[in-house]
């Protein structure tokens, strides 16, 4: 299947949405191949992605890991990535895919696509790094037919009180810098409710499942639909 860009990057130049975290980008590649078995993170991706058909959008698609656990029942996906190195790892995933997919760059707070224009988005691992999420997240009500299906795995605010307190200093002091703009004390159910989703079934995980609660570990696997009306 070959590569087809939404659209051509202009030579020599950066959109306003790129986003460019070389360093970042290096270390989470070689870590999310390892903890795809290591964390099992390979078999979420499936839950996450199980019984999807028809024209999916993927928002911050990152090193194209979720790519291979695609139904065949999906007919299209296309993936933003604004990182570049990690949109380079993404062209070579959709390479080997069997499903359709079309990787672009752009920003999840202007996504570079019609409106009501997908059957499904989904969101993995994302929401913790968009510079503004309510932004982002009416732009995947946007794209979105009416009664679409959100798709979500992110990880976000959990531990109790003190774990909640260790994220927020956290979030204000170095890991957005170190990780690529991640952000630990984000609520994604929260966010997509007050961007007007309606949640459906959703399971709290914890990653890994056994060891030590690192901030990072408290994590959300689930459903959500854009409303008819």
């Amino acid at each position: 299947m070959p590569f087809k860009p939404l659209r051509p990057a202009a030579s020599g130049k950066v959109s306003a949405g790129a986003v460019h975290h070389p360093v970042f980008a290096r270390s989470y590649a070689r870590f999310s191949v390892r903890a795809e078995t290591r964390m099992g993170i390979g078999g979420l991706r499936g839950r996450l992605l199980a019984g999807l058909s028809g024209r999916v959008i993927e928002i911050g698609a990152g090193n194209g890991l979720n790519f291979a656990h695609y139904p065949g029942t999906v007919s299209e996906v296309v993936a933003i990535e604004p990182e570049r190195l990690l949109r380079r790892l993404a062209v070579e995933a959709a390479l080997r895919c069997e499903v359709p997919v079309d990787v672009a760059p752009g920003a999840a707070e202007a996504l570079p696509v019609k409106s009501e224009a997908y059957d499904a988005a989904v969101l993995s691992l994302v929401l913790c790094s968009v510079r503004d999420v309510p932004k982002a997240l009416a732009e995947v009500r946007r794209v979105l037919r009416p009664g679409g299906t959100v798709r979500f795995f992110e990880h976000g605010r959990g531990g109790g009180r003190v774990m909640e307190s260790v994220q927020r200093g956290l979030d204000a002091t170095v890991w957005p810098r170190l990780c690529g703009g991640c952000h630990v004390a984000r609520d994604p159910i929260a966010a997509l409710r007050e961007a007007g989703f309606e949640l459906g079934p959703y399971q709290r995980l914890s990653l890994p499942e056994k060891g030590p609660r690192l901030p990072t570990s408290y994590c959300v696997l689930g459903t959500a639909r854009r409303p008819l009306g």
